[in-house]
């Protein structure tokens, strides 16, 4: 077998040599650039995240999102079926108008499903409104169901007719969109008639219910929706 000559080899050395060193350079700029441009993604992400955080996640917000996260199992768990507010951990203490207070600051991005008198169904209007709330996630790490029921009829029957709506609105969600991490996303709480009754400042929200039903008794037969993305 012939050896190639040394001469040849320097002139393919030769030639090869600009060539490798173009491609190096060529690749460490496309590199930096890259690293360069992931940067400022991760600056403009993060200056996002702080504003949403600004807009509404107050101390007291994010108290309550760890009580309940904790308390309702999305937070070291499987993912939850949620809870009643004496479940998660002195949320109850919060007197009832400091805790919707919580929400107001969450008018354009939540909704209110109103549901008829000892019902847990949803009408077609109750799940446009659930599917148009959750649709609008925007980046939102959790989904709050926060269930209620008005003061007619027994406070058992109420507590159990609330579970049952926060239930439904998560049933709903389960069939409508196939995503395996949706346990780990949404949040139930039910509230009963004890705790935390809507007022009629709350007509102003989007709803399910009419403009006719918005006394205390309509809007407590009801699901408070919203996406919340707090950093906790």
């Amino acid at each position: 077998m012939e050896r190639t000559p040394p001469i040849v080899l320097g002139i393919v050395l030769l030639v090869l040599s600009p060539v490798l060193v173009l491609s190096w350079v060529g690749s460490a700029s496309s590199r930096l650039e890259e690293s360069e441009k992931a940067e400022q993604a991760s600056q403009t992400e993060v200056a996002v995240a702080q504003e949403a955080n600004e807009n509404y996640c107050t101390p007291e917000l994010k108290q309550i999102l760890r009580r309940v996260l904790a308390s309702c199992g999305l937070i070291g768990a499987s993912g939850g079926r949620g809870c009643q507010p004496l479940e998660a951990k002195n949320v109850a203490t919060m007197a009832g108008n400091d805790f919707n207070a919580l929400f107001l600051p969450m008018q354009k991005r939540g909704g209110i499903v109103q549901f008829d008198p000892s019902s847990a169904g949803l009408d077609p209007s109750d799940t446009q409104l659930t599917d148009k709330v959750f649709a609008e996630r925007g980046g939102a790490s959790y989904f709050f169901v926060v269930a209620r029921a008005s003061q007619d009829g027994a406070t058992e029957k109420n507590r159990e007719l609330s579970k049952q709506r926060a239930n439904a609105v998560m049933d709903h969600l389960a069939q409508t969109f196939d995503d395996p991490e949706l346990g780990k996303q949404v949040g139930l709480l039910w509230l009963g008639e004890e705790y935390a009754q809507l007022d009629p400042s709350f007509c102003q929200w989007q709803r399910s219910g009419g403009a006719e039903q918005c006394q205390p008794e309509d809007l407590n037969r009801s699901a408070f929706l919203a996406w919340i993305d707090c950093r906790l």
